[in-house]
């Protein structure tokens, strides 16, 4: 964390901080390089093993939004060191985090990590793409996207980005990740079944 807590640290903060008996830690953060934080290959493979992220927009007016987007494994792609893009589908054409974009592209999001506790939290500036502006994008991004009908592409330049402490994540499993957890348990039950079943027959025949 370096170009983060340059952001996410303001005066205000700092204050808080300082109040709170945490000052020295903000004092450090501060010290490092304010550079945008490069996502490195842990990064890379958490955002692209995440089917689904929180991201947050703000309004012309000032307030803030918060909207879930959820999809297979992947389909936030990793373009480089910097640089994330999703194929936007139509939801509930509301289109308020599109409109928060095209104004203020300053965005935060939170990639979930539940089972494990774990969470990524990532500053940006978003903007739109039209799905003929760059065809090769439009391309990479629609091999691996959420169902439904692409409206246009979402490009997120990162600026910081944070893993938070897991303290008060609980975890939580999707029917995906409960089918794997549970596989060699069924397995096993399948097999007792499948014993219990043979000494009834040898019972019988006795």
């Amino acid at each position: 964390m370096s170009r983060y807590a340059h952001l996410a640290y303001t005066e205000s903060v700092r204050r808080e901080q300082k109040e709170n008996g945490s000052a020295s830690a903000g004092v450090r953060a501060l010290a490092r390089s304010d550079a945008p934080d490069p996502l490195g290959a842990h990064e890379a493979a958490f955002i692209a093993a995440r089917d689904g992220f929180y991201l947050a927009s703000v309004s012309e007016t000032g307030w803030p939004y918060v909207q879930y987007r959820g999809g297979p494994a992947g389909f936030v792609h990793v373009l480089d060191e910097r640089t994330l893009a999703f194929a936007d589908v139509r939801g509930n054409r509301q289109y308020i985090t599109t409109g928060n974009v095209r104004t203020d592209g300053r965005v935060a999001l939170f990639f979930m990590d539940y089972p494990h506790r774990a969470r990524l939290k990532v500053f940006g500036h978003a903007r739109v793409t039209s799905l003929e502006e760059d065809s090769e994008l439009t391309r990479k991004v629609m091999e691996k996207r959420t169902d439904g009908r692409v409206e246009r592409l979402m490009v997120i330049r990162i600026e910081g980005l944070n893993w938070n402490c897991h303290q008060h994540i609980t975890p939580r499993y999707s029917e995906a990740e409960l089918a794997e957890a549970l596989a060699p348990v069924r397995a096993r039950i399948t097999e007792l079944e499948e014993q219990n079943k043979a000494l009834r027959v040898l019972l019988a025949e006795r």
